[in-house]
């Protein structure tokens, strides 16, 4: 281990346990369902016309999701503490892994999904209300909720709860309405000719990149172990319930936004629930849909606004160079960690590219999480007695499910979107560089 890992001048107490199973379910579902599922189908649809190839998109992406919620599970319960990849990675295999999984989510991990969610928010409240700027709402919104954040994490578990459950019954109610409008086209949601052999296509693969990205919070509450109450039972329950609410979710909604709008008009475009819902609803109840959805992004927004500091508090707490960040205050907020997310979520909400954003990021964050997965496996031939409160479910099927789905994307988004993959791998080769950089230059 070199001398990064070894010199560690954060001695930060217990962290308080007050997170429970309702909460931590919360706190995935809410962490999942934000901006992929609003916006992604229409960068779906440019390539992909078949009905039922875009439902699988779906299917296949909730069970990879599942898999890797099983696994995450496992190594949650064996190895409990907040940091996610960032702890898991540092003991299964080296700190400098581990350290780069950190930089990762610390970087683009949370607060990519921040800016993007945000974006979205601006855009949907602007064609909602038709009153602001979209990029100045983005920054407002941002600022708002990490100020809250800021607080009471008790005040947080509240509203975490509170919007959850107020944008399932309102995606609840436009799945059911949706489930009673005439077809506005004639597509066909079972297997035609072809059908089969478009799933296993480049194009299948790289619009799965998309559907990953609208997984992304699956693994939510492995990031907050240290928050949890009983996290040896919790975090692989919450795990489970969450990724499998939002598999049967979001393939009701696709099918519902594919069977009522016509796939010219979704094609290429952002705000795909906005238009759906003006064909389910009317222009007035596509407009109460959106301000729906404003609400959901800011449920998000908060979810990804909660964990991504706390793997950053773990890096501060492990690495003298970033004890800053590892700091709490009176209530446990990790004040520091939260405000250099709000900095970087600021610089990215300049960029305004969603796309390039996507690819980019999800690149860096399938390395991260193929890792973690393939853990499960490393961690069970070392430490074959270590304690395991939970053990993943017909092992070794879901590692092996998961990584096969995840090397199958890598291996088309680099080569089919080389320059975005590449930088993707850049942003996590530079982690490595820091560890051994200042583990190098603080040796004895």
């Amino acid at each position: 281990m070199t001398a990064i890992a070894e010199h560690s001048s954060v001695k930060s107490p217990p962290p308080r346990r007050t997170v429970g199973f309702v909460t931590a379910s919360s706190i995935v579902i809410a962490n999942i369902i934000g901006t992929g599922i609003f916006t992604s189908l229409g960068f779906q649809v440019a390539d992909i016309q078949s009905g039922f190839a875009l439902l699988m998109l779906w299917v296949v992406g909730g069970i990879a999701a599942l898999c890797g919620a099983l696994c995450y599970g496992e190594l949650s319960a064996a190895l409990p503490r907040s940091g996610g990849e960032y702890h898991f990675l540092s003991k299964i295999y080296h700190p400098a892994l581990g350290f780069m999984a950190g930089f990762v989510s610390a970087t683009v991990g949370f607060a990519a999904p921040v800016a993007l969610a945000a974006m979205a928010f601006g855009k949907y409240f602007v064609g909602v209300f038709g009153v602001g700027s979209p990029v100045l709402l983005s920054f407002v919104v941002v600022w708002v909720v990490t100020a809250f954040h800021l607080g009471n994490l008790r005040v947080g578990s509240a509203f975490q709860n509170i919007s959850t459950l107020v944008k399932l019954v309102l995606i609840g109610a436009l799945i059911a309405a949706g489930l009673f409008v005439p077809l506005k086209q004639p597509i066909n949601l079972l297997p035609a000719p072809g059908d089969t052999m478009s799933i296993f296509s480049g194009p299948f693969a790289i619009a799965l990149v998309y559907v990953m990205y609208s997984y992304s919070g699956w693994n939510a509450t492995a990031y907050i172990t240290g928050e949890i109450k009983r996290p040896e039972k919790t975090v692989p329950r919450s795990l489970l319930v969450g990724t499998g609410l939002v598999i049967v979710i979001y393939v009701l909604l696709n099918a519902v936004f594919l069977a009522t709008t016509p796939l010219g008009e979704l094609k290429g475009q952002l705000e795909v629930a906005l238009i759906a819902s003006k064909h389910i609803f009317g222009s007035a109840g596509g407009r109460a849909t959106g301000a729906v959805i404003c609400f959901g992004l800011i449920s998000s927004i908060s979810s990804m606004t909660w964990i991504g500091p706390r793997v950053t508090m773990s890096m501060g707490e492990d690495h003298w160079l970033l004890r800053l960040l590892g700091r709490k205050n009176r209530h446990g907020i990790p004040t520091n960690a939260i405000v250099l997310q709000l900095l970087m979520v600021n610089l990215l909400l300049l960029t305004r590219s969603f796309e390039d954003v996507v690819r980019y990021t999800q690149f860096s964050l399938l390395v991260c999480s193929l890792l973690a997965v393939l853990g499960v496996i490393v961690l069970r031939f070392k430490h074959p007695k270590i304690t395991r409160p939970y053990r993943v479910w017909l092992y070794p099927v879901p590692p092996a499910v998961f990584s096969v789905i995840t090397i199958w994307m890598m291996f088309y988004l680099l080569r089919w979107h080389t320059a975005e993959s590449l930088a993707g791998l850049g942003t996590a080769l530079c982690g490595l560089l820091i560890y051994f950089g200042a583990g190098k230059r603080h040796s004895p």
